[in-house]
């Protein structure tokens, strides 16, 4: 059997020593530095050749530096001899832009998925995109894994009166994995996205007066849907006793501020991404070490990843 080999990127070296740790491999030594003039250069510290080498980076923010970096550890590995090449993106960035909105836009989501193809890569595992649809746009295989289950361990106690709501439409099919494990009705929030930052809420389906929410959704970058969701929640009725679980915790710009000031007793993600969170909301990150190292082992063994992965 060919040697397993994890090389880490610097997006999130954290995340692969704990990979290392469930597998029994420490991550490839590797130097990443800039040139004078900025550009990026990377470096494997050992041989490769005839290895199966796992590169263990999300493409989290920021995202093109974390994008191309992999692209070039790809490229050297590839150059120096490996024998198959697989992409670890816990978080893959670019994947909300898998359609054009006024048609003057790009399929960002294609380009990345284009790039990584070209950067010779023979598969990539990702862990709950933004939509299980992206997975037409790659010309590589993709292993599309979930967090919901471990998610699901870690929540605080609901109670029977809870209520799983998806906070726009795109997360229904989120939200009813997320009711199936745990018994529970769906409510939904309509959400109208006006920039970036900014949402409105146009209605809320399901029945949520008296009940505590479990917010659910696939990533938190500013906060802004889950504030708006939240909002309408609380004037609809539900209890003042919300819980938000995402898998991926960016809280970028003034989201933890944002969520600071909501009835917010839980708040539950996974260390996909490397991200701060100083502030006086306490949130729960669920390690996905044992998830990702589950998946390298079976790839690496040629075996199924068949309850590994997420079946839309």
């Amino acid at each position: 059997m060919r040697t397993l080999t994890l090389i880490a990127g610097t997006a999130n070296p954290a995340l692969a020593e704990a990979v290392g740790a469930q597998l029994g491999v420490s991550p490839c030594p590797r130097e990443a530095s800039r040139f004078p003039d900025g550009e990026l250069h990377v470096e494997i510290g050992t041989s490769v050749r005839g290895h199966d080498v796992y590169l263990i980076q999300p493409t989290s923010p920021p995202a093109e530096e974390h994008l191309f970096q992999l692209l070039l550890l790809a490229d050297a590995c590839r150059r120096a001899g490996a024998a198959r090449l697989t992409a670890i993106m816990p978080y893959v960035g670019y994947a909300r832009q898998d359609r054009r909105g006024t048609g003057r836009e790009p399929v960002g989501a294609r380009v990345v998925a284009d790039l990584l193809a070209t950067g010779g890569l023979d598969r990539v595992v990702a862990v709950d995109l933004h939509s299980p649809a992206l997975e037409g746009v790659f010309t590589v295989p993709l292993e599309h894994l979930s967090a919901v289950n471990l998610l699901v361990s870690a929540l605080p106690s609901l109670g029977s009166a809870a209520v799983v709501v998806a906070p726009d439409l795109g997360a229904t099919k989120l939200a009813e994995r997320y009711a199936r494990l745990l018994d529970l009705p769906v409510a939904l929030v309509h959400k109208r996205r006006l920039t970036g930052e900014r949402v409105t809420v146009r209605a809320v389906t399901g029945d949520v007066r008296g009940r505590t929410p479990l917010v659910v959704d696939d990533m938190i970058t500013t906060g802004g849907t889950i504030e708006a969701a939240i909002t309408a929640l609380l004037e609809a009725g539900c209890a003042r006793d919300i819980v938000v679980t995402a898998t991926h915790g960016l809280f970028v710009a003034d989201a933890m501020k944002r969520l600071e000031a909501l009835p917010i007793r839980g708040l539950v993600v996974t260390d996909s991404v490397a991200s701060s969170t100083a502030g006086g909301l306490a949130v729960r990150r669920v390690g996905l070490a044992p998830l990702l190292a589950e998946a390298i082992r079976r790839l690496h063994e040629d075996r199924s990843l068949g309850d590994l992965v997420v079946h839309a």
